[in-house]
């Protein structure tokens, strides 16, 4: 099993920044694929970023390159998503996502292990 807790969400002003965190435990943290997905209301959970285990390949939604970074520190089981140039389409409950290798990092159904979401609510 692993427990994952996210922080860092809030509300800010349309091209500002906010940077997200997630505090894994459990499993070995280190050989996970962990990834951000967002649901905005009324919409279906999609993909945001997701990092591989070594941190050394990353992945972006199309939504969100250029804008959003995606990191992670093994030594203390934590991954992030540094968010700036946000836009009131950004507003949405961001959810930290592991699971082990996988062959589709953006997937959903990849994943295993989800958080309880961190409200991010950005205004025009």
């Amino acid at each position: 099993q692993v427990q994952l807790v996210e922080s860092g969400g809030g509300l800010v002003q349309a091209g500002g920044s906010l940077r997200l965190s997630c505090v894994a435990s459990g499993r070995t943290f280190s050989r996970n694929t962990m990834a951000w997905f967002r649901q905005a209301p009324g919409k279906e959970r999609e993909f945001v970023a997701a990092i591989d285990w070594v941190g050394g390949t990353t992945y972006n939604a199309v939504s969100v390159k250029g804008r959003f970074t995606i990191s992670r520190d093994n030594a203390k089981n934590t991954v992030h998503l540094q968010m700036s140039s946000l836009k009131p389409d950004d507003t949405a409950v961001y959810y930290c996502a592991a699971t082990g290798l996988t062959l589709r990092p953006i997937s959903t159904g990849a994943y295993n292990y989800w958080g309880q979401g961190t409200q991010v609510t950005v205004s025009s």
